[in-house]
């Protein structure tokens, strides 16, 4: 067995560095500083990092509102009016998409009720809503406030899957057999991309075939999903998804949101609530008092563009498509890798990963139980904290930890593993 305190480890680490070929992405960010030096940073999966194009994309903006005020929606560097489509391309190459089927606009639980609003149509017969058992909380209230909405019991019309691996996964086969049993009653499914606790990554293609060949409508959340790993909205063939953009792709705390709707529902006829943004744009300007979506998810926008918020997503796509989410995802499955054999090696004797083990169904994120339980759990989070490592705590006893491939290294999942075994070691006396 190697020590952690060996030179060799540490080499091996930094030419597993040295050899990244996205290694240059890192300095395109800002690392927090700590010390003399910088923060050890795996809560991408919480917020991400600023790029450092960032505070530039903000400032234009402003000069353009202050240069020259409402002739900035069609005379500005980024012209406002059709700011939104700006960030269209690189959205849809990210989550897998069509152009018409993705929108960046409101948060994620707005666009999850707008959604549902759209897609959950109950009748008595075919009423209820499937979910995971212990989702976030955001859309345990989403959903439970819809059935109540529509004049349903959540008692009976929220269906739960419950979890039956280690560590609190939940198998295919689980999914399959929920679904099976509760497909004639269900409305929609809708489960995570990667079930925030967890980790978890889940396969929205064959669960979106399962739920479709029982009849019903399918959503995912993929707020832990998008920018860590491929989702192929398209060709999951599920009926909408939606995300956040603050956490892997980087866009600022409580930044613009995502929408997907699948191309078959473009020009349908669905019920929705309406906003002028969403009107067909070659007639919007008419004034008129009869709503007209435009086709795709543009036509679920309620208000024009949130230009100051969209920026900062702007730039952070075009770092994401220079990357490229197939070599991001080749680096996030050796570095998370990395981690793990690190943790299995140095610390199984102090910690569990309840993670899955097989990367197909992990993005970067690990999810770490301390053995001695919630208050060993809380003194080692604490402790890294101190030391400038930071990960995320989820009660009641989960540190989550993700190397973020646009700007983490392997030499970060070793210092994270040596901060564990410094507090482990003996104090003096």
């Amino acid at each position: 067995m190697t020590s952690l305190t060996d030179a060799a480890t540490e080499a091996d680490a930094l030419a597993r560095d040295a050899a990244d070929p996205l290694a240059a992405f890192r300095d395109e960010f800002l690392i927090p500083p700590h010390g003399d030096g910088q923060q050890v940073y795996l809560c991408g999966n919480s917020l991400g990092l600023q790029p450092r194009a960032t505070r530039q994309a903000l400032l234009d903006e402003l000069d353009d509102w202050s240069r020259l005020a409402v002739e900035a929606h069609f005379r500005g560097k980024h012209p406002w009016m059709p700011y939104h489509a700006e960030v269209r391309e690189h959205l849809a190459e990210v989550v897998g998409a069509q152009l018409l089927e993705v929108v960046a606009m409101n948060s994620l639980s707005v666009n999850l009720h707008l959604m549902m609003a759209s897609f959950y149509r109950p009748t008595r017969e075919r009423c209820g809503i499937l979910i995971e058992k212990n989702p976030f909380p955001s859309d345990r209230h989403a959903v439970d406030s819809q059935i109540r909405f529509h004049g349903f019991d959540p008692a009976s019309a929220l269906i739960e899957v419950e979890s039956d691996e280690a560590g609190g996964t939940i198998s295919a086969s689980a999914i399959e057999r929920a679904i099976d049993a509760h497909g004639a009653r269900t409305a929609l499914v809708l489960l995570p991309g990667v079930q925030y606790r967890t980790g978890q990554v889940f396969d929205l293609k064959a669960i979106t075939r399962l739920a479709h060949a029982k009849g019903c409508m399918v959503g995912f959340d993929l707020a832990h999903s998008v920018g860590n790993v491929p989702v192929d909205l398209h060709d999951s063939g599920c009926d909408f998804a939606v995300w956040c953009s603050y956490k892997y792709l980087n866009s600022g705390p409580g930044a613009v949101a995502g929408c997907f709707v699948h191309e078959r529902h473009a020009r349908a006829n669905l019920p929705r609530f309406a906003g002028w943004w969403g009107h067909d744009q070659a007639t919007r300007f008419a004034m008129g008092p009869e709503f007209s979506p435009t086709p795709g998810a543009d036509g679920w926008q309620l208000s024009n563009p949130p230009i100051l918020a969209l920026a900062p997503l702007r730039v952070s796509l075009e770092i994401f498509h220079r990357a490229g989410m197939s070599a991001l995802r080749k680096k996030s499955i050796a570095l998370t890798g990395y981690l793990e054999s690190l943790i299995s090696e140095h610390l199984a004797d102090v910690i569990d990963i309840a993670t899955p083990r097989e990367p197909a169904r992990r993005g970067c994120q690990l999810s770490l139980r301390v053995k001695g339980g919630r208050e060993a759990g809380r003194a080692l989070f604490a402790h890294l904290e101190t030391h400038g490592i930071i990960g995320d705590w989820r009660e009641p006893d989960t540190i989550r930890i993700a190397p973020t491939p646009l700007y983490n290294r392997h030499i970060d999942c070793l210092h994270l593993v040596r901060g564990v075994r410094d507090w482990l070691a003996p104090q003096p006396a």
